[in-house]
């Protein structure tokens, strides 16, 4: 991987743009370097990381022929490092992994670190909590576990349909606190927000979509609306690279590509399209976005 020497193939073709926010961000290049240095530094140690490190299967290979394995669940018994990935786990985890016997070492995100303290401080407090987010995700599941800690007036909500069936228990409650998934699209916390303007009589939102998420998301847009063709590179199981997706599909033709081989399938559509931008999710490695990007110099 090329994560700190990246630069443009020398013949890019003039009409193709690279967005300047596209790649790791820094919670992500931080979880990965940090995970390497463990290992190299720990070589006779065993290393592991509980659930996917990030969302990219090109990354997770790599670290697997350096010998950081990928831990679907906590064994009754274990020895050595057990990595917490970026998107967080819930303090009942962390002590199962350390009483399975193994060292945790935390790489939450800063980002999603701060979102988990917020639920938990509005939890305190007594607001009913929404996170706004999916339900699914990894990063609200230790968000609502942590929370959870605190008060039971906590639920999950993608959207208003998902809200609805609270809306009484909203109301009695007057008090709502929001949080966001860290990856999340500020429009879809835009709409809950004012769905529970109309319900609720005390709203504290906190906005905890990351710098980088918003400003990605808000360079993607401005490129889109220049470009006759957006192609998106990153994991389809990547939030924060889907979202990307979503955003741009309404703005100009997208495609959502996890590698340059599936550029073959859109073939036709990049030869008809004069303006082309490339932008990437946050846990797209560069060297992928630099294979993308000298295919399509080929076209």
């Amino acid at each position: 991987m090329k994560e700190d020497n990246y630069k443009l193939p020398d013949k890019i073709a003039k009409d193709i743009k690279l967005a300047k926010y596209a790649g790791f961000c820094y919670g992500v290049k931080r979880a990965v370097e940090t995970v390497k240095k463990l290992k190299s530094e720990n070589p006779d140690k065993n290393v592991f990381v509980l659930g996917e490190l990030i969302h990219n299967a090109h990354v997770i290979q790599e670290l697997e022929k350096l010998g950081i394995k990928t831990l679907t669940e906590i064994p009754e018994k274990g020895e050595g490092i057990c990595v917490i990935r970026s998107h967080g786990e819930s303090p009942e985890v962390i002590e199962k992994i350390k009483q399975a016997g193994f060292e945790p070492v935390d790489l939450t995100c800063p980002d999603v670190k701060k979102v988990q303290q917020k639920a938990v401080e509005l939890a305190k407090d007594g607001y009913f909590l929404v996170i706004v987010g999916k339900e699914e995700h990894p990063e609200v599941i230790a968000i609502k576990a942590n929370a959870k800690l605190w008060s039971d007036k906590v639920i999950v909500a993608a959207n208003t349909e998902q809200l609805a069936p609270y809306k009484d228990k909203i109301k009695a409650h007057k008090r709502v606190g929001v949080v966001v998934q860290t990856t999340q699209r500020i429009s879809t916390l835009n709409s809950i927000v004012e769905y529970l303007t109309s319900v609720a009589k005390e709203i504290h939102i906190a906005n905890t979509i990351c710098q980088s998420t918003a400003m990605r998301q808000a360079e993607a847009k401005k490129l889109a609306q220049e470009s006759d063709l957006v192609i998106v590179v990153g994991s389809k199981k990547s939030a924060n690279t889907t979202h990307l997706a979503e955003i741009l599909k309404d703005i100009t033709n997208t495609i959502h590509i996890e590698n340059a081989g599936e550029l073959e399938n859109y073939k036709d559509l990049i030869a008809k399209s004069n303006k082309l931008s490339v932008t990437a999710g946050a846990s797209t490695p560069q060297d992928i976005i630099e294979k993308v990007l000298n295919t399509l110099n080929l076209y």
